[in-house]
């Protein structure tokens, strides 16, 4: 397995414990529709969560939560949109959070970012 897509899994993996360490109730992962694919789809008790999942091995090439453009950001609400229409969930009881994950050795530095679109 490639080093960069093992690297993302763990990094999933661990928001996965990160997320219901909180309490969090995970209802999907890697959930895909024909426009692309949500990391995790969540509960936190109150809303519906979409938690996209950036990885990385270091902060050499800048932060993880980075990655996240205007344009990236409003692709997450549509999948966000699409996948509460295909789970019967009105779509303003979603909000999309970006963790993003730097390795730390054995573990992960989590940054957390609620509701950024």
């Amino acid at each position: 397995m490639k080093a960069h897509i093992s690297l993302g899994r763990r990094g999933e993996d661990a928001a996965t414990d990160y997320l219901l360490e909180l309490g969090w109730t995970i209802l999907d992962r890697n959930w895909r529709c024909p426009d692309g694919e949500l990391d995790i789809v969540a509960h936190d008790g109150r809303r519906h969560v979409v938690c996209e999942v950036k990885t990385r091995g270091s902060t050499r090439f800048g932060d993880p939560l980075e990655a996240i453009t205007a344009d990236k950001a409003a692709r997450l609400r549509r999948l966000a949109w699409r996948w509460a229409a295909a789970h019967g969930v009105g779509s303003a009881n979603v909000r999309v959070d970006v963790l993003g994950l730097v390795s730390k050795g054995t573990g992960f530095s989590i940054d957390h970012l609620r509701e950024v679109c």
